[in-house]
C-alpha cells in the first residue's frame, strides 16, 4: 500500500458520506423527527438488548453515564424508550424500547433496505461484485476499530 493515510482518509470520507446521505434520504422519506446520532444508537442498542441498564448502555456506547441518561430522557419524552426500576437493583433502571420505538426502527430498516436495493440495481455487475468482495474486509475493519483501546 503506497499511501495508507490517503486510503484511510478516502475510506473514512466515503463511509461517512454514505452514512450521512442514507440517513438524510431515509429521514426525508419517512418524515420522522431527527434523532441525534447517539439517540439512534441508544435506541438500536436497547431494542437489541431489552432490559439493559443505563450504565451498561453507556459502557457499550462509550459515552458518559450522564450523557446516556439525558438521551434516555429525550427518547422517553418522544415515546421511544421506557425506563423501569431494575428488579435486581432497586436503585438502578433498565431500558426497553416501546412499540413506537420498535416501529420507528423497523420502518427505518425497511426504507434503508429498499433504498440500497434500488440503488444497487443501478450499478454495474462489476461494481456490485467489488462491493460484495469488500464486505469481509469492512467487517474486519469494523471489529478492529471497535476493539481499539486508546491509552
Amino acid at each position: 500500500m503506497d499511501d495508507p493515510k490517503g486510503l484511510a482518509d478516502d475510506l473514512s470520507g466515503a463511509l461517512s458520506g454514505l452514512h450521512r446521505t442514507v440517513r438524510r434520504h431515509v429521514r426525508s422519506r419517512l418524515a420522522l423527527e431527527p434523532l441525534a446520532g447517539a439517540q439512534g444508537e441508544l435506541l438500536r442498542l436497547v431494542a437489541d438488548r431489552p432490559g439493559i441498564s443505563v450504565s451498561a448502555a453507556a459502557k457499550e456506547l462509550r459515552l458518559a453515564g450522564n450523557s446516556v441518561s439525558t438521551q434516555v430522557q429525550q427518547l422517553a419524552r418522544l415515546g421511544y424508550l421506557s425506563r423501569e426500576t431494575s428488579a435486581t437493583d432497586r436503585r438502578g433502571a433498565v431500558l426497553r424500547a416501546t412499540p413506537a420505538g420498535e416501529e420507528r426502527l423497523a420502518r427505518w430498516a425497511d426504507e434503508r433496505a429498499e433504498l440500497f436495493e434500488r440503488q444497487l440495481s443501478r450499478l454495474t455487475a462489476q461494481q456490485v461484485d467489488a462491493l460484495a468482495a469488500a464486505l469481509p474486509a469492512l467487517k474486519a475493519l469494523t471489529d478492529l476499530i471497535g476493539s481499539d483501546r486508546e491509552p
